[in-house]
């Protein structure tokens, strides 16, 4: 478990990776984002991005996993916001899914100083280093002098 104090400025981290595969994007989509061009390939042919493409709140959802999975998992209480969301490619299938991020800002609480905010810039890249989406996401974390208080981390250490 890795604390607010834990959590250095400016070091880049790789998260983890994902394979985009058209039947799950496809069921994804008809689920929550039923657009032509995320469940029918042959309309998502004719579409202006000419191929089948990942729903973005599929792609979200792929990014929450994976910081979900990961091997030393943040001592979360909540998420504060997400902020200058872009998606300047589109996820196809078949595409390796790299997803990465950094902390660009970190500060203890003003009011309670068994927590700290940062903010974390990610970015969510195709093999080829393509950006498919960018975020900034704004966490309220445990500090290790308060992490025996909280309550709500997302797991045990």
């Amino acid at each position: 478990m890795r604390y607010f104090d834990d959590i250095e400025v400016q070091v880049p981290e790789l998260i983890g990776h994902y394979d985009l595969r058209a039947e799950e994007m496809i069921e994804f989509a008809r689920r929550w984002d039923p657009q032509p061009f995320h469940t029918d390939p042959e309309a998502a042919a004719k579409s202006m991005f000419g191929g089948l493409t990942a729903s973005s709140l599929h792609l979200f959802a792929i990014c929450t996993r994976l910081f979900f999975d990961q091997p030393r998992p943040m001592a979360i209480l909540a998420m504060l916001g997400k902020d200058q969301v872009r998606f300047p490619a589109p996820g196809r299938p078949g595409d390796r899914l790299s997803y990465r991020t950094q902390c660009i800002d970190k500060r203890l609480s003003r009011s309670k100083p068994d927590r700290g905010i940062i903010v974390l810039a990610d970015e969510l890249q195709n093999a080829s280093g393509t950006s498919l989406m960018t975020q900034h996401v704004t966490l309220l974390l445990a500090t290790r002098s308060g992490r025996d208080h909280q309550h709500g981390l997302n797991s045990t250490e």
